[in-house]
């Protein structure tokens, strides 16, 4: 799974930026993507500055809300839910943001591969992934040659460290070689390994077929997902993901991503009330949001519209969205991501 030309197709994005589309989301109902109207517009302007006001001055986002900081995953979360408005690194109204997001999660970067804090040492993984998939979509769009070097020097390097960390039965855990496995990390390295295959970054193909036999042997006859491979109920939150990270190794006709898909269908419901209801709202959706997406049609079409005026009635006055308790900079960008899929400006995301 290697690329013969580094970047192009994300350097072919930030052309195509730079030129005849818009740097950021537009109002102007004539250049709105299909389904997007102004108002989910409105909504997608105020979630993003309440992103540029929250950030540290080092760059980097915390939970604010009950489950520690975790940084790293905050900040790239944050990131890529700016990077879905159209703006870049070095363009458009969140760009100073972005540089800034940048920036600290390069200086995250270690000897091993590894992208963390030292206060996230214990459950580094998840970040881990979210950062591969920030970087590598960043890396295409980044204007500063030096730095664009050292986000490719850095890539590769932590796309070593997530291959050397796979289980022996093809998943991943919270920390680097455990030689354990469970499912909502083993999304994160699938998806940050395929943003960095499209920008060019060298990925054993035999480590995303692992990864995808290992869902495969995660999943239960009704078709949901387990939270590990050895046993235990179907999971809908996880099946969610699973779907999505099938699409995203490119098993788009895969009969086992329908059946999960079609679990989800029967277990999820996309009219819950936000928060209140069950506790993994916006980590469910932002999986089944892409793998929605990736399906289209009506059944995108029906799931935008009303996923979108769920969001509409949790946006706090301030643009956040409080997400599953985790906290606002986790549900702000969450939200973003979901709301921003038909402006195609994160390609990890896109068929």
């Amino acid at each position: 799974m290697t690329a013969k030309h580094p970047c192009l197709k994300h350097l072919a994005l930030a052309l195509v930026l730079c030129g005849a589309l818009p740097q950021s989301v537009s109002a102007e109902p004539g250049r709105l993507p299909e389904h997007v109207t102004p108002e989910i517009v409105r909504m997608i302007e105020r979630g993003a500055q309440y992103l540029t006001r929250t950030q540290n001055p080092d760059g980097s986002w915390n939970n604010q809300g009950g489950y520690g900081r975790y940084p790293t995953a905050m900040t790239a979360l944050a990131g890529t839910g700016l990077l879905a408005t159209g703006s870049t690194p070095t363009r458009g109204p969140y760009a100073k943001s972005i540089s800034k997001a940048t920036d600290f999660l390069l200086r995250t970067g270690q000897r091993s591969g590894l992208f963390a804090t030292a206060a996230e040492q214990g459950r580094s993984l998840h970040g881990h992934g979210f950062t591969l998939l920030f970087l590598a979509e960043a890396y295409g769009m980044e204007g500063n040659v030096a730095r664009q070097r050292r986000i490719h020097d850095l890539l590769a390097r932590g796309v070593r460290l997530t291959e050397r960390s796979q289980s022996r039965a093809g998943g991943w855990l919270y920390t680097p070689n455990q030689d354990g496995d469970e499912g909502s990390v083993t999304v994160t390295q699938i998806q940050g390994l395929r943003a960095c295959q499209n920008s060019g970054i060298r990925v054993n193909a035999s480590t995303i077929r692992r990864a995808v036999r290992y869902i495969e042997l995660s999943t239960n006859p009704d078709g949901g997902v387990r939270y590990s491979i050895g046993s235990g109920s179907s999971r809908p939150p996880l099946t969610a993901a699973a779907v999505a990270t099938l699409y995203n190794a490119g098993e788009y006709d895969s009969p086992l991503a329908l059946k999960c898909l079609r679990y989800c269908d029967r277990t999820i419901s996309v009219h819950s009330e936000i928060n209140r209801s069950w506790g993994h709202y916006f980590y469910t959706h932002l999986y089944l949001a892409q793998a929605k997406y990736q399906r289209g049609k009506k059944e995108w079409a029906d799931y935008y519209r009303t996923i979108s005026r769920r969001l509409k009635s949790a946006q706090a006055s301030d643009g956040s969205w409080m997400g599953d308790q985790v906290g606002t900079t986790y549900g702000t960008a969450i939200a973003l991501i979901i709301l921003q899929l038909p402006y195609k400006f994160v390609p990890a995301y896109q068929r």
